[in-house]
């Protein structure tokens, strides 16, 4: 295994353990060491590839939104008209992980990376500053009303609400 692999592997078990965590308690009450133990690596390996208990859910958000963000622009039939139903579906496909953190008010990781695939960067123009954050904050609002009732609506739902507006 080269060394691109074991931090992948690091960095998949120390996820898979956080998460589990997360299921028994508040992110305040657990340690890197209590997570590196749960994880079976090493506490260097967690240093070595994050900062903070809070960078691990940021990066695993970060993953599967560019993953979903990769395949829809791949696809062919990918529009303006089903943005949104496709991006929904994504947070519904990925409900436990989402809710989890809706629930340990840990939404920030979520919040931080629609503002990365809005582009909302601090170097922009005032303009198109607040285009981006129209939308980030947009999107971001519409998730956590969206999980705060219970994400009963389907993605195509919400696409359809979204779309009246």
């Amino acid at each position: 295994m080269n060394n691109q692999e074991k931090n992948t592997y690091v960095r998949e078990q120390l996820t898979k353990a956080l998460i589990q965590l997360l299921q028994e308690k508040r992110i305040e009450d657990i340690s890197v060491s209590e997570l590196t133990q749960r994880a079976q690596v090493g506490r260097a390996s967690f240093y070595r590839n994050y900062q903070s208990l809070s960078d691990i859910l940021y990066q695993y958000d970060r993953l599967l939104v560019n993953t979903w963000g990769a395949a829809y622009d791949a696809a062919p039939t990918s529009n303006i008209s089903n943005l949104f139903g496709r991006l929904f579906q994504h947070y519904k496909d990925h409900a436990d992980f989402y809710l989890l953190l809706y629930r340990n008010g840990l939404t920030g990781a979520m919040l931080n990376t629609i503002q990365e695939r809005c582009g909302l960067r601090s170097e922009l123009g005032n303009r198109e500053a607040y285009e981006r954050a129209f939308w980030a904050y947009g999107i971001y609002g519409w998730l956590m009303e969206w999980m705060k009732r219970g994400m009963v609506e389907s993605a195509d739902g919400i696409n359809a609400m979204l779309q009246s507006q």
